[in-house]
């Protein structure tokens, strides 16, 4: 799915909201979560390594850790989306360098 590139309002911000959903794609070992800009959805990836090298998560249940860490997440991800730092298809992939 192609999502688009998001503006900042006319005030100079984007408007980012982190609702409660996220899932795991157990094909690519990624952990996603779901942004909100400007009433259209991003999906922000983490993978397994990183989820395990950073947060100490288990390779059996993942998404413990992103639970636990959903803020650090969340701000990672709300940093690439206002750097604009788009994926090819729209998405954000959060990276070490980025947590």
């Amino acid at each position: 799915m192609y999502m688009s590139r998001h503006r900042a309002t006319a005030s100079g911000e984007t408007e980012i909201s982190f609702p409660k959903l996220e899932c795991w794609n157990p094909l690519a070992k990624v952990a996603i979560i779901a942004a909100q800009v400007h009433a259209k959805r991003v999906l922000c990836g983490i993978s397994s390594e990183l989820l395990q090298e950073r947060f100490l998560a288990s390779a059996d249940e993942p998404m413990k850790a992103v639970i636990a860490n959903r803020a650090l997440i969340q701000a990672a991800a709300r940093k690439l989306i206002e750097k604009q730092a788009y994926e090819e298809d729209g998405s954000i992939m959060i990276r070490r360098g980025d947590i």
